[in-house]
Formats: C-alpha cells, structure tokens, sequence
C-alpha cells in the first residue's frame, strides 16, 4: 500500500492501483481515513427508557416466568394482552444482567480443588485404596483395603475384609502408622471420595494422630494414580485367579503377592529396585555395587559400550500427586 502511495504521486492513482493490483477503494481509505467520532452515538428516540428496561427485567424474573424462555414470556404476555418488547430486546436486557443462562437460584456443584501431593522420601506421603476380589458366587465379593507410599511403593498395610468399612479402613491406618513410627503431621494420606475415605468417624480418627487428609475430586481416576496403577500389577499376576474359594484363601494369596511386590518387584520407576529396599535406605548402597558391576564390565570390555561409561540409573527426587504444569516460555525476536 505504500509503495501504491508513492507511485500515486507519480503517475496518478488510476495508473498506480492498476500497476500494483491494488483496489482503488483500500487506497482511498488509506489516503482518506475516516474522522473517528468525537461525541457518543445520540439515543434513538424508540429506545426503552430505563424504567421500562427495569420493569422488562422483574417481569422476567417473575416466580412465574423465571424457568421460561424470553420467547414463551413473549407470547404469554401477549396472550394477556401486554407488551413489554420484542423477543430480541428481552435477550438483549438479559445480556446485560448477566441472566442469559439458568435465572433462578439453583444448587451448584462445588468446584473441587485439583489435589498435588510430593514426596521427596518415604513416609511423608501415603495412597489407599480398596478394591473388590470375587468370591466364589455371583454378587459376592471380599474387599481389599491396601495402604502404599507413594515415594517407594512399599504396601505399609493391607487388610481384607467382607465388607466395606471407615472404623475398619481405621483401624489398618493406626496399625500401620504404629508400625511404621510415624510421628504427629508427618504424613499426607490420600485417598479418592468413596463412602469409607470420606466418612466423619474416618476423618476424626487421623485428626486424633495427626494425619492430614487429601482427597481426589470426583470421577477423576488420575487423581489416585499410584493405587490404581498397584491393584493392576497385583490383579495380572498369573498367581491373580480370576475367583476366591473363601475369605482365607484370599488371604493367603494376598499375602504372598504383597510380599513379591515388596520385596522381590523391581520398579522401572525406582532405578528397578525392590520397593523394600528404597523404603529402608538401602538404594544407595545397591546403586553403588551396581555402579562397580558396570566399571569393571567397562574396564574389561571398553568396546561394547558405543556410548561411553555406562551410569546405573538414579532415584527421582520427588514423586507427584499432580505435578504443577510446565509453563514454556516463547520468546519471539523483533523483526
């Protein structure tokens, strides 16, 4: 457009939109740019006055017109012979009460806080939940109740029971928090929003030893990802069989599967270490023997290792519920 603008100058406009293939009308407005308004736009004289806008607005929010559309309150009126105004103006005064949307005062659900936990070591943060084993007939079922920590994914504690219960789900926290040497707000537990997490009697029991409570907002599996992910190793073991004879055969298979998966499953997430051996301090040292394995194989035999002196895999720092979003910067140079 400006280099129309110089051979304008020149040439003449005609010449110069023709040359450059620009229309006539784009380089018009440019050379005559329209004066901006210095006064406000002036009211029509039809326009609703105030009190009229405010007598269309009670009218709509009326106990008998407020669950209506601004078209059946239209010919409703009408029916009664009265008119306030046009179906479009009743939008467009909604519009401006910020009403276009459900008018009258309904329950909301409430917007659950989106739940994020670390842990830098064991003990500090905890996981449970409990799921349902098949019995041995339709609509029987034993649940079981499994308590991690989600830093080593140790199973701390499990119970199985016939039913599902807060004073039991209690009762294995207390165990466990003994058990471990837990001290007073030393330990996040989460949980999702089943019937037994969420329970008052539940709730004042790790009020009573400290234990601050979180919580998954609802319907949101991600939220709890460390159990969901322990109940499907668990579940695909072949040892896992499809149905339980009894209550203690259940037991008995439970038992030896919690012991694999604490003592002899390695973790791809904890450099494949044992879940029992990064709970009790003991990585360090095992990380390091593994270091000296893989230096003497190096030193041995340089040629097998393309990419230098292999390095054992290490720990991660923190483990997240949630973890906060990477925010990426773009910076973008001036031209």
């Amino acid at each position: 457009m400006n280099a129309a603008q110089t051979l304008a100058a020149d040439v003449g406009l005609l010449p110069a939109c023709r040359a450059l293939a620009v229309p006539r009308a784009s380089l018009y407005r440019r050379l005559r740019p329209r004066p901006q308004r210095s006064t406000p736009r002036p009211t029509p004289a039809r326009a609703l006055s105030q009190q009229q806008r405010l007598a269309v607005i009670d009218a709509l929010n009326t106990e008998e017109f407020a669950d209506l559309s601004p078209a059946q309150v239209f010919a409703k009126l009408l029916d009664r012979g009265i008119y306030l105004a046009s179906v479009r103006t009743l939008y467009r005064i909604l519009d401006e009460h910020q009403q276009v949307r459900e008018r009258r005062d309904v329950r909301r659900h409430p917007s659950y806080r989106k739940p994020q936990l670390v842990a830098s070591a064991p003990n500090q943060v905890w996981s449970w939940d409990i799921t349902k084993l098949l019995g041995p007939h339709k609509w029987i079922y034993y649940h079981l109740y499994v308590l991690l920590d989600i830093y080593s994914r140790l199973v701390v504690g499990w119970l199985l029971a016939e039913r599902e219960s807060a004073s039991l789900a209690g009762r294995l926290i207390s165990e466990s928090y003994t058990k471990q040497g837990i001290l007073p707000r030393q330990i996040t537990l989460h949980a999702d929003r089943g019937a037994a997490m969420t329970a008052k009697t539940f709730s004042q029991k790790l009020a009573d030893v400290g234990i601050e409570e979180s919580h998954s907002r609802p319907r949101v599996s991600n939220d709890n990802p460390f159990s969901e992910a322990q109940f499907k190793t668990l579940k695909y073991r072949p040892q896992f069989p499809d149905r339980f004879d009894s209550l203690q055969h259940a037991e008995n298979v439970c038992r030896d599967l919690f012991r694999w998966y604490n003592t002899e499953h390695q973790h791809s997430a904890l450099a494949l270490l044992t879940s029992a051996n990064v709970h009790y301090g003991r990585a360090a040292d095992m990380l390091a023997e593994r270091q000296r394995v893989l230096d003497a194989a190096y030193a041995a035999t340089p040629e097998r290792f393309v990419n230098g002196p292999p390095r054992v895999a290490s720990l991660p720092d923190t483990v997240w519920i949630n973890p906060p979003s990477k925010e990426v910067t773009i910076e973008v140079a001036s031209q």
